[in-house]
């Protein structure tokens, strides 16, 4: 009985998770798509009201509003007007005490990540650490710059090692390539393997074949 159990858990588990996952995300853009229109409510006719109270009861609407806002974002900064407002954007917001740092430093990260010709998190390694003989995975993010390469030997890597089972949190460590082993696994298998705490991790010939 407790075999079955176990087994049903097992089955059960990742479908439960990823339910309330979901259902947190949605729950967070419904409660922002309130706060939208508690301030439409505040700025248009009082007759528009009910039709915004209606708009806030339909379930799901505010992941719909985003995706299109997202679509039409992206579609709106392809032309050349819409270019020039982001840069005129970028400038107002780079120019704001306490704001400049923390936009300018998203900014930054989520360009590298998230850019088509960037090489952030293109590939999984294994590297020593936190000592001498105990290894774990890290993504290659870069070569050090600036000051900091200056002072640091030439062939060095800039590594990201991600914390178990939470891989948003994690350290940057800088070391020299002759101390970092490639893996042919990809950075989705790398980053299963790492959510999974070890469990889940593809087999020498599943990777070879990918």
């Amino acid at each position: 009985m407790k075999k079955f159990i176990l087994t049903g858990l097992l089955v059960w588990l990742p479908l439960a998770i990823t339910v309330w996952v979901l259902k947190n995300v949605i729950g967070t853009l419904d409660g922002v798509f309130a706060w939208f229109v508690a301030v439409a409510q505040t700025i248009l006719p009082v007759s528009l009201h009910p039709f915004l109270a209606d708009l806030q009861r339909i379930p799901g609407l505010s992941v719909i509003i985003l995706v299109t806002a997202l679509w039409l974002t992206g579609i709106a900064v392809t032309n050349m007007a819409g270019q020039w407002l982001l840069k005129q954007s970028n400038k107002v917001l780079s120019n704001i005490p306490i704001v400049k740092s923390i936009y300018t430093s998203v900014k930054q990260v989520s360009d590298t990540l998230f850019s088509s010709s960037g090489q952030a998190f293109r590939e999984a390694v294994l590297v020593q650490y936190p000592r001498q003989g105990s290894w774990t995975i890290a993504f290659v993010t870069g070569k050090p710059g600036g000051e900091v390469a200056d002072k640091l030997p030439a062939d060095m890597l800039t590594l990201y090692v991600p914390t178990t089972p939470n891989p948003t949190s994690g350290f940057m460590l800088m070391v020299p390539r002759e101390e970092v082993r490639g893996l042919d696994m990809t950075v989705d298998e790398a980053l299963k393997y790492i959510i999974s705490m070890g469990v889940v991790g593809p087999t020498a010939t599943e990777t070879a074949q990918s």
